[in-house]
């Protein structure tokens, strides 16, 4: 791990709030509530809703989320994540495969009923006004952005095959490009945000708007119906948590992946980070998340339909066991039970209140644009949740209706002393949590502040057999950024890892960070690497 002397922008300060998200016009929204009185539930309602609209590509009202809430001195964890739909089994997918795109590719949205039950619990403002930045940006047009019109052109077939989801996300173009700085106006989605600000989330699952939500799902083709929206609840959760050097992190529980970023952890806790040179300290990384993975591809499930053995994955045995078998002189091949694919696109924001409160949340439909479907009149591009499933028999992640799916999406938080010290994630599938590791032993054992450990130059680890998405492969190769050096690349590759060079600040993932010090001053970071920004006063 090598830490920049100089990032490209600096770490934002302030004393009464601070929000840092993947989109400038969330950022903004978040501040702007915060400025008014709310607390980090309000931002996070405005933050949440806002990137359902400016970042149609990550996340959105047809999706999922998972958000770990500081409140008053109480850690919880609300799960937003929907299950199979009741007309999703194995039988209907045995001959073609899980569908990867289109209709049959969607499961039940569970994002909008756990953020809905979130303010229920601790909101302070009005749900209208924080369902208002959201309405404005869908009815009058947000910018489109470079990233915007990457993440367009690279699914362009996908978004171009449903003709509603055509006429808004591509701009009325048949073909190239939507020009930078076009405006993007999605004025279903702004009547359909106009009416749970009146009505409330619980429209979307179990009125009116469930109705109309239900029938343009039934003619597209979509599985969900009527009765899985009335089904879908939320879940509040116990965090899961470890101790690592002094610090507790705490992290989403099942069915979130979270507890193989705090498997990581245990296992190169074992090891002094700070005094290896960069090849040992990444080496040592890179073979704890293969061997956490295997535990990941075993174990992940919803505990409502299986038992995942956290006492014994997390414990100081298990973790030991695993050091040792690390060979610090060459990388280990370990490949996992069925090949996948790595693919997904995602949101991660954070927000910490004046009064101490924070917000690490989540979201996502998924891959780019999701399903690449909108349902009806609604405006609400679906997810394409369904690809995570497996179909093999006995494997934790078998598909099974009404069973939520494995989720790469994590939102961890850092505390020290019984405070709160950090609070930081990322999007990017099955990049999220090896990136989290990055970026938190930077933090932890370097000593960097938030903007230069999201700066650092990454690497992620895909084994065969790794990725969430079906037809599911994977390369075995370890995709790094250059500013290592050539020297610390040439040592990894004496190792035996298998390298996959990409340009500076084109490794993968979109960190956001927010460091509580010891003095109150929260210190914000964005990255770089997507249209995140970090704002606080």
């Amino acid at each position: 791990m090598y830490l920049p002397t100089r990032t490209y922008r600096t770490p934002i300060m302030g004393r009464k709030g601070a929000v840092a998200t993947n989109h400038p016009l969330a950022t903004q929204a978040g501040l702007d509530v915060l400025r008014e009185g709310g607390n980090a539930v309000d931002a996070t309602v405005a933050v949440a809703l806002t990137l359902s609209v400016v970042e149609p590509m990550m996340s959105g009202l047809g999706g999922d989320g998972f958000y770990q809430v500081h409140h008053q001195g109480a850690t919880k964890c609300w799960n937003a994540t929907g299950s199979a739909p009741r007309a999703a089994t194995p039988e209907r997918f045995r001959s073609s495969g899980i569908a990867v795109r289109g209709p049959l590719s969607v499961s039940t949205p569970g994002f909008l009923g756990g953020l809905g039950a979130l303010h229920a619990a601790h909101g302070t403002l009005a749900w209208a006004r924080l369902c208002a930045p959201a309405i404005a940006h869908a009815r009058d047009g947000f910018p489109a952005t470079h990233h915007y019109r990457h993440f367009v052109e690279d699914v362009r077939a996908i978004v171009a095959a449903d003709r509603r989801s055509h006429a808004v996300f591509l701009s009325g173009l048949a073909t190239g490009e939507p020009p930078f700085a076009s405006t993007i106006v999605q004025a279903d989605l702004a009547r359909t945000l106009e009416e749970i600000a009146a009505d409330g989330a619980e429209t979307f699952y179990r009125g009116p708007l469930a109705r109309r939500l239900a029938a343009g799902m039934r003619e597209a083709g979509v599985l969900v119906d009527e009765h899985d929206l009335a089904a879908c609840q939320h879940e509040v959760q116990d965090p899961i948590a470890i101790s690592y050097r002094g610090f507790q992190v705490s992290q989403t529980p099942p069915n979130s992946t979270g507890f193989t970023h705090l498997q990581m952890l245990k296992i190169v806790e074992r090891f002094d980070l700070a005094a290896m040179d960069p090849v040992q300290r990444i080496h040592v990384l890179v073979e704890a998340k293969k061997r956490a993975f295997q535990d990941r591809e075993r174990f992940g499930t919803d505990p409502r339909h299986g038992t995942v053995p956290l006492d014994r994955l997390l414990s100081d045995a298990n973790a030991d066991a695993i050091a040792a078998s690390i060979d610090m002189g060459r990388a280990a091949e370990i490949e996992l039970a069925e090949p996948e694919q790595p693919d997904g696109n995602t949101t991660y924001f954070c927000v910490v209140d004046g009064s101490g409160n924070a917000v690490s949340g989540i979201q996502s439909i998924n891959s780019g644009f999701g399903s690449g479907v909108t349902a009806g009149d609604t405006g609400v591009l679906l997810n394409n949740r369904m690809a995570y499933w497996h179909l093999a028999p006995g494997h934790a992640n078998r598909l099974v209706p009404g069973k939520r799916v494995r989720h790469t999406m994590n939102a961890p938080m850092v505390f020290k002393d019984g405070r709160l010290w950090a609070v930081e994630g990322t999007p990017g599938a099955d990049n999220q949590v090896q990136v989290n590791l990055q970026v938190l032993t930077a933090m932890m054992d370097l000593g960097a502040d938030p903007q230069a450990a999201l700066e650092a130059p990454r690497w992620t680890s895909v084994q065969r057999g790794q990725g969430a998405n079906w037809p599911h492969d994977g390369d075995g190769r370890l995709t790094i950024e250059p500013g290592f050096g050539a020297d610390v690349l040439a040592g990894l590759e004496g190792l035996g890892h298998r390298l996959n060079r990409v340009g500076p600040l084109e490794g993968p993932c979109s960190v956001e960070a927010i460091r509580v010090m010891d003095n109150g001053v929260l210190v914000a970071g964005s990255d770089p690497r997507r249209d995140g920004w970090a704002g606080a006063f």
